[in-house]
């Protein structure tokens, strides 16, 4: 069984890609920030990684660097829900197999450690749905007010919506 670990500060998107990876026979192990991915770099030696760019503390880029210095085996994809050609390319030189934008669903990234080829795919066993289009907009949001320190005004600006409306928005349910 193949092992793969995922680290990102978003619980939810970290949970429906761990079990997505789950139902197609992977074993995956869960990090939220730098230091839990790093204890578990070096205690399971997992085959293939997949970090978010953005966390709170060290960034994915130094956890990139860092891993690969321990790990020289591990194959590591860069989600961000930043893209940016420089960003893609950082995490490219720094060696990651691939860099994605977020929200990015499985198909996307087993698709980018295929692109190395020491990595086999199997194919799925069902169809996995990709996430609404509300879904989406709700983890965005959650990410700039995350980013804004849970300033709406700030938030407002960043997202180029009036500050009313965020609230409203952020006073709805999340959106399954």
């Amino acid at each position: 069984m193949k092992n793969i670990l995922l680290v990102d500060d978003e619980d939810f998107f970290r949970e429906r890609l761990s079990r997505a990876f789950e139902r197609r026979g992977y074993a995956t192990s869960n990090a939220s920030c730098y230091e839990e991915a790093m204890v578990i770099i070096r205690k399971e030696q997992p085959g293939m990684a997949v970090v978010d760019l953005k966390m709170p503390g060290q960034n994915g880029l130094l956890l990139v660097k860092d891993a690969l210095s321990i790990a020289p085996e591990l194959k590591i994809v860069v989600l961000t829900g930043y893209g940016s050609i420089a960003t893609a390319t950082d995490a490219i030189r720094l060696g990651a197999v691939s860099s994605l934008a977020k929200p990015a669903d499985i198909d996307e990234i087993l698709t980018a450690f295929s692109s190395d080829h020491g990595v086999e795919l199997e194919d799925p066993d069902e169809e996995i749905l990709a996430p609404s289009l509300a879904r989406v907009e709700w983890e965005h949001i959650q990410r700039v007010l995350t980013d804004c320190d849970d300033n709406i005004s700030n938030a407002a600006k960043k997202l180029g919506i009036h500050r009313r409306t965020l609230q409203r928005k952020l006073y709805k349910y999340a959106p399954r």
